[in-house]
């Protein structure tokens, strides 16, 4: 299990998503639940499995979730059991794109089997340049996620590594010399 975290903005997807391009790393990505409504060109059962409130509840109360949370107020999210057994049947090494208490919670449940990276934004405001480029969220939200990112970098501390994503190429050159060494590739 891989489990890359990050602010928003930092870069994890990025990095992810050429992680799993490396196909001697045999990788695939767990899909996270959440209870938020699709932004932009996302697909369920691609980028996230999207479910009602009511259908996120149901899940929590039958324990189907290895962890979840109530990221923003109103909005959660939360990984499958059935997600992570489908994977693993697959013969394939999970990797996680995921906030930073997620990324944390699978790091206490699956200890040295689990390597867990914290993915560091160069600072504040190259962190809140790239959250604007987006064009997706809106001032109160970009408050709201950069405010949430000051708390999570101060938990960076806790993560197995920290890859400072202030050069693209650098970050991913280090990602995969961290999985690939975890792995065993």
């Amino acid at each position: 299990m891989i489990i890359f975290s990050a602010p928003s903005g930092a870069g994890k997807t990025t990095l992810v998503r050429h992680l799993l391009e490396q196909e001697e790393l045999e990788l695939a990505f767990s899909i996270s639940a959440t209870s938020r409504a699709a932004r932009g060109a996302e697909v369920d059962g691609k980028d996230y499995y999207f479910l009602s409130n009511d259908d996120f509840n149901t899940k929590i109360e039958k324990g189907a979730f290895l962890e979840w949370e109530e990221v923003y107020a109103g909005t959660k999210y939360g990984t499958l059991r059935s997600e992570i057994e489908r994977l693993w049947d697959l013969g394939k090494n999970v990797i996680f794109d995921i906030d930073v208490v997620g990324g944390l919670n699978l790091k206490s449940l699956y200890g040295d089997r689990a390597l867990a990276v914290f993915v560091m934004p160069p600072d504040e405001v190259e962190l809140e340049k790239r959250l604007r480029g987006r064009g997706t969220d809106s001032e109160d939200k970009i408050r709201q996620r950069m405010a949430k990112a000051r708390k999570e970098i101060g938990r960076s501390d806790r993560f197995d590594h920290i890859i400072l994503n202030r050069d693209l190429d650098k970050a991913k050159t280090e990602a995969k010399s961290l999985v690939k060494l975890f792995v065993g590739a």
